[in-house]
């Protein structure tokens, strides 16, 4: 029997290979989420230890529940000294050894400044995290090995000199207390952690030193040192930072605001230790160990790789394998349907050959096994070469490079589950896929080989099915009318859920549409071909070809709510994604709208006249404010003191064309002055008396230091807003509040005064501020772009920064275009498998009405109306079940969208037109041309043959 099935699989090749496409699709898609889990696995252990360089042992604080926070302090107060670096660099088996510091600092060259992340050096270049490709690591004093982009961006090479320069340092200088050690928590690696580092704001704080034309090795000035070498970082250790330039011990010592390399604070220390022998190294180890504080012990690199897997993982999955692998396994279930459909296909068209399989002795079980022994060859062979070119195009997304824009560098990198799980999950689905064709096999008697009978199904959907659908929609909606309860009263500032368990109240939500989705799938039996009766009934209004696929898609509804249903899955999911996207993108707009009233700020000390022209004529800036600022203190109502930015500008009318807000029925003279309702520093209102007094000068530092009195004694001219007093500038206005937020946040509030307080003198400025309304879409380009240009503007001005909610509207923007463009691709492939489908049952459905087909034939209908007739009922399939999973996507969407960015904001419901119209056209498309194969199938055949096969 197995030979004869075999041939019957061969006979019906053709047949079986839109069923072994989806199972290869979704086989492939599975292995390519195991090869992309372990890649990725392997590329972030790798990037994780890229720190070590060539270490092969770590000297780090000791894990565990154990630790007081008196010893968490103790450990993180440990410096270079404590770690008796000369006595570990002596012991026998140790190379090497490197303690670990980082920090910021701007370097110089000319009128041209970089900001450049740095690191210690090392003995020999192989301890290095990152690499030497031209010149050589620091090895004196004064040396600097520079990142290869800084160097392009100063236009500097191996030899030259150049001038650094940070913010501790600076403060080091001007205080005189070289033990500052303001610079990074001693480890570069605190990166890793969250992508962030205590060394974010010192690019911006070091980016203010002023460099001397003859490089004295001052506070204001910097440090000249000479460039030894260019640096690389392949392996992604400072991806954040744009890799890591290398400073020699005194160069990093002076950069931290130190006069002693041995007092750096630093908790980790990478080892280079002879390793031939395990007994040689273990030896090593033990004495290395004796020289440690305590609280600190000696790891092997294979050990901190082990924890760093075992860290992004759980149990010994990836989770990132997991969330991938749930669109695999949905792939698949799609698949199922078709490989469904396929098989009844395949019966259908058999029952002849069946029957006389029967006649000459073959019995029920006979046939049984004989369907599923086909399965299962089918689900193999398709299966294994899923899995191939799941190999394949992992292999090529490795090579093509494409992940190192993530900073990463993957490689391919097989595993057991790899083979294994996608060939199980393949055979299986395909073999229970067919269990009902074979029933249906089995139910063929001898009889039909001598008699014509029409295929049609009219079996009923089962009430128990009915009960549990209606069941898990019930739930369901329950659930998430609960999520959503608890969401208002939380934000409404009620008691809720959401506000101490919030993860159980989003995942209620998930829960809650899951039953939704699974109860409509389960019940499409009963609710899909109603609705397909009704929208046929419209369309047959249209002629004699709508007419005939309006009847022919009533002949089996169970068939057609599966092919319905697999279609379901995949628009539903996609416009779920689509649907979020928009919301978050919208509703964060809306957010950052009202948590910053300026588009975009340009700041800085050394800003120019001319920079600001030419930022203001970037494309998208749409207008723009240059104003003088000056940094003052003033005490509030309260007697709080709150350091101020002070901006000049000419009348209100020119912060209307820039300031989000309403500054209706506002005026800004040389009496008054406007300042925000809120604290940028606390978001509370700031209460002012009558008039407020902003102090700059000796008595800022004064009430800075000692956190009392403003000076307001020293105040004494200060009542006619002109003040100015040994060197202490004052300046007393009437101010006027207006809720507009973050101009500046490093500032508790801006005061924006008319701008002849700094022409006359009155206020004397230190700095320059430029605000910016964006409009980029009106503009027609990228948001991304004008913040780019508008950086480089200013990119000769180290003391100038470029902020504002357009930097944060660019890394939303870019993240969540970045998961949905990851995610619709992911779906894309249960949405192709799903239109297979549609081909497979309009395949079933010309088997089934041969006869019929051939009668219209020979009462006059033509080939023309036959094909038109397949089209129509492809397009009803694709475009019925495509508009419910769009509505359904679009309200999963909206519900998923409140649940998570109400925390942020009003949320933004809208509808993704442009992405969800997409969906439907490649729907109708992919059915039209599914149609094409069974049209020419139909009308292939003479009506008098096909009559006589009936």
């Amino acid at each position: 029997m197995f030979s004869i099935t075999l041939k019957l699989m061969k006979k019906s090749a053709r047949m079986l290979i839109p069923a072994g496409i989806a199972i290869l699709i979704g086989t492939a898609f599975i292995a390519a989420t195991f090869l992309f889990g372990n890649a990725m696995n392997d590329a972030l252990a790798a990037q994780n230890t890229a720190q070590l360089g060539g270490a092969n042992y770590v000297i780090s604080p000791d894990g565990g529940k154990d630790l007081t926070d008196k010893d968490q302090d103790y450990i993180y107060t440990r410096t270079v000294n404590d770690f008796q670096l000369d006595r570990i660099r002596a012991t026998e088996g140790v190379k090497d050894a490197r303690a670990s510091y980082a920090g910021s600092v701007t370097v110089t060259r000319g009128n041209k400044h970089a900001s450049s992340y740095v690191i210690t050096t090392a003995a020999k270049r192989t301890l290095l995290p990152v690499t030497i490709t031209q010149g050589d690591q620091p090895a004196d004093s004064n040396e600097i090995a520079l990142t290869k982009s800084v160097a392009d961006q100063l236009g500097v090479k191996v030899g030259d000199r150049v001038t650094v320069n940070s913010q501790a340092a600076q403060y080091a200088g001007k205080t005189g207390d070289s033990a500052g050690n303001t610079g990074d928590a001693g480890d570069e690696s605190a990166q890793n952690a969250d992508g962030t580092s205590s060394h974010d704001g010192d690019s911006d704080a070091a980016s203010g030193a002023s460099v001397s034309s003859d490089g004295a090795n001052t506070a204001d000035s910097g440090m000249t040192v000479r460039v030894v070498g260019l640096t690389d970082d392949p392996n992604g250790a400072y991806a954040y930072y744009g890799g890591a330039s290398v400073l020699s011990d005194n160069v990093i010592t002076a950069m931290a605001g130190s006069n002693d390399f041995g007092n750096l604070p630093v908790y980790l220390v990478y080892l280079d230790i002879d390793d031939a022998s395990d007994t040689a190294a273990a030896s090593t180890v033990k004495q290395v160990s004796t020289l440690l504080p305590k609280h600190f012990s000696v790891q092997s690199r294979a050990a901190l790789v082990e924890e760093s897997v075992k860290s992004m993982s759980s149990g010994e999955t990836s989770i990132t394998t997991i969330f991938l692998l749930s669109f695999g396994i949905l792939a698949m279930l799609v698949a199922a349907l078709v490989i469904a459909n396929t098989f009844q296909v395949l019966v259908a068209q058999r029952r002849r050959t069946l029957a006389l399989l029967r006649t000459i002795g073959a019995n029920k079980s006979q046939l049984y096994v004989s369907v599923l022994f086909e399965a299962g060859v089918l689900g193999l062979i398709a299966s294994a070469l899923g899995v191939g070119l799941g190999i394949g195009l992992m292999a090529a997304l490795c090579q093509s490079g494409l992940m190192k824009a993530t900073g990463m560098t993957m490689r391919l990198v097989l595993s057991g589950p790899v083979f294994t799980v996608p060939m199980a999950f393949g055979i299986i689905m395909t073999v229970i896929a067919s269990l009902g064709s074979a029933r249906s096999a089995t139910a063929v008697t001898p009889l039909e080989a001598l008699r014509p009978i029409e295929l049609t199904d009219t079996r009923r959907a089962g009430v128990v099915r009915a009960v549990i659908s209606m069941l898990l929609i019930v739930a369901g909606v329950a659930l998430c009318a609960f999520s959503v309860w608890q969401m208002s009263e939380n934000i409404a500032g009620r008691d809720s859920m959401a506000d101490k368990q919030y993860p159980l109240v989003l995942l209620a939500a998930i829960i809650g549409c899951a039953l939704i989705f699974l109860g409509l799938v389960l019940s499409a039996t009963f609710w899909l071909p109603v609705l397909m009766r009704g929208v046929g009934a419209l369309v047959a209004l249209a002629g004699p070809s709508a007419k005939v696929a309006h009847a022919n898609i009533q002949k089996n509804p169970r068939r057609v709510a599966a092919t319905g249903a697999a279609l379901l899955i995949g628009v539903t999911l996609v416009s779920t994604i689509a649907t979020g996207a928009a919301s978050a993108k919208q509703t964060m707009n809306e957010a950052l709208t009202t948590r910053y009233s300026v588009d975009m700020i340009a700041a800085g000390t050394d800003m120019t006249g001319k920079q600001a022209s030419e930022a203001a004529k970037v494309k998208g800036v749409q207008s723009s404010v240059y104003a003088p600022t000056r940094m003052m203190t003033m005490k509030d109502a309260d007697g709080k003191s709150l350091s101020v930015l002070v901006v000049g500008v000419d009348g209100v009318d020119a912060l209307r064309k820039v300031v989000r807000s309403d500054l209706s029925g506002v005026t800004i003279d040389g009496d008054s002055v406007l300042m925000p309702k809120y604290s940028a520093a606390t978001g509370k209102d700031i209460p002012l008396d009558k008039s407020v007094t902003f102090t700059a000068g000796a008595a800022e530092a004064q009430a800075d230091a000692a956190n009392g009195p403003s000076g307001n004694d020293a105040n004494g001219s200060a009542e006619n807003g002109n003040g100015q007093s040994g060197g202490t500038q004052t300046l007393t206005l009437k101010p006027r509040k207006v809720d507009y937020r973050r101009i500046a946040s490093n500032y508790a509030a801006v005061a924006f005064v008319d701008a002849s307080h700094f022409t006359n003198g009155g206020i004397k400025a230190d700095g320059h501020i430029m605000l910016m309304r964006i409009d980029a879409e009106g503009a027609g380009v990228a948001l991304n772009d004008v913040f780019t240009n508008v950086q480089n503007v200013f990119s000769a001005s180290a003391g100038v920064t470029v902020t504002g909610p357009v930097a944060e509207r660019t890394q939303w923007e870019t993240m969540i275009n970045g998961m949905m463009a990851l995610l619709v691709g992911l779906i894309a492939v249960a949405v192709l498998i799903a239109l297979v489908g549609v081909a497979n049952t309009l395949s079933l459905s010309v088997i089934e009405r041969t006869r019929e087909s051939a009668t219209l034939r020979a009462i006059g209908m033509t080939r023309g109306q036959l094909r038109r007739s397949l089209a129509v009922e492809a397009l009803l399939l694709s475009l019925v079940s495509g508009v419910v999973g769009v509505v359904l996507g679009t309200l999963f969407g909206w519900l998923g969208s409140y649940m998570v960015f109400s925390l942020y904001g009003d949320t933004v419901f809208p509808f993704e037109w442009a992405t969800n119209g997409v969906v439907l056209g490649v729907a109708a498309l992919a059915a039209l041309l599914a149609s094409v194969a069974p049209a020419r199938r139909a009308v292939k055949t003479p009506p008098v043959e096909a009559l006589a096969e009936a």
